[in-house]
């Protein structure tokens, strides 16, 4: 619908320079530069040279959004922007990208959160998101259950990681496998071929005086390292597809058990599942069987809109608009540890309307 709200969204939390536009819940472009390749030899992301590859990024990729949009800079209602949590000087490229262009073309700016726009870009798969929904969010930073009964200002955290992240957990033993970086994507390929059953792996917080929703894989970690170890010091063969078949099973287990039980106990019968890591497939699989038998309805994004993205965040600023939250100030900054409950950073629109009317004519051509 033409009366929708038409927003440019930029993410540049971690490594990839997103920029997506929407009209209202349509997803019109959604332009990705990645520098994921700088980073494989290094074994994991380095955060100043993701925010060299942002400011290299930038331009080019809003550019290229615009075009694939077929829109102008000029016919859009808003730019919203990942003001937090993330790296802090990638957060700073793209936050300050963002208020030069909101500035130059008059147009109202919006730092939303990134973890509550990873739950929103479901909007753009299956239409508006039920209130309330929980959101089990998995990447290679976030192990999170989340509550959102207003994805614009109530979001709830039920559940989270109490050390590494579930996507860290992945590339740390991909690494001890010799199989690369990123680790998700590579050992879900390796354990479509092997038995999940073959090892027993730890299952972490599970016994029933642990924290109901919260997650910890580091103990998973180590005890995979120390089994291949072991085999290696025996000079026993590892079987690479059994360990990575056995490791990604003790990993999505914990997450959808605990994502279902969340849902259960709060009365929630729907569940979406978002983050880098919703794009495993066996994660898939679990949480579509479980949940189904619960009786409750799984929502997943397909994998490019779990990844980061800008779709995601222009996804969260046009409900922003769309349902009057205020816009953010010219004092806009980056913070890298942005709780979830502040799903946006809001200012005093008049001192914002008031700078976009004396930009409107002579910033942006």
């Amino acid at each position: 619908m033409a009366d929708e709200p038409l927003v440019l969204g930029i993410e540049t939390s971690c490594d990839e320079t997103g920029v997506g536009v929407v009209r209202g819940t349509t997803l019109l472009a959604d332009a990705v530069a990645s520098s994921v390749d700088e980073h494989a030899r290094f074994g994991g992301v380095v955060p100043e040279v993701a925010s060299r590859a942002h400011l290299e990024a930038m331009v080019p990729t809003i550019e290229r959004a615009l075009k694939e949009a077929g829109v102008s800079a000029r016919d859009l209602d808003g730019i919203a922007v990942t003001a937090g949590p993330g790296l802090a000087g990638a957060l700073l490229v793209g936050v300050s990208a963002a208020k030069a262009y909101a500035y130059a073309l008059g147009k109202p700016l919006y730092g939303v959160n990134h973890l509550a726009s990873h739950i929103c870009v479901d909007q753009l798969e299956h239409g508006p998101l039920p209130e309330p929904t929980m959101a089990l969010l998995v990447s290679g930073g976030h192990s999170s259950l989340l509550l959102s009964t207003d994805i614009t200002s109530d979001v709830r955290p039920m559940g989270a990681t109490i050390d590494d992240a579930a996507g860290e957990a992945f590339d740390k033993i991909a690494r001890v496998l010799n199989l690369g970086f990123p680790g998700g994507p590579v050992i879900d390929r390796y354990a479509r071929e092997g038995d999940h059953q073959a090892i027993a792996f730890p299952r972490g917080l599970t016994g029933p005086r642990d924290p109901a929703y919260d997650f910890s894989f580091s103990g998973l970690k180590t005890a995979v390292a120390r089994w291949i170890e072991a085999k290696r010091a025996a000079g026993e063969e590892v079987p690479v597809r059994d360990v990575a078949a056995s490791f990604q099973e003790a990993v999505v287990d914990v997450l959808t058990r605990k994502a279902v039980r969340a849902c259960k106990d709060q009365g929630v019968d729907h569940l979406m599942i978002g983050g880098g890591v919703a794009a495993n497939s066996r994660l898939r699989t679990l949480a579509q069987e479980r949940c189904e038998a619960a009786g409750i309805r799984l929502r997943v994004p397909r994998p490019k809109l779990c990844t980061d993205n800008g779709a995601m965040v222009a996804s969260l600023g046009s409900e922003m608009i769309a349902r009057g939250r205020s816009a953010s100030d010219w004092d806009l900054s980056a913070d890298s540890s942005l709780p979830v409950t502040d799903t946006h950073v809001p200012g005093e629109a008049h001192s914002h309307d008031h700078v976009h009317e004396t930009s409107n004519e002579n910033l942006y051509s």
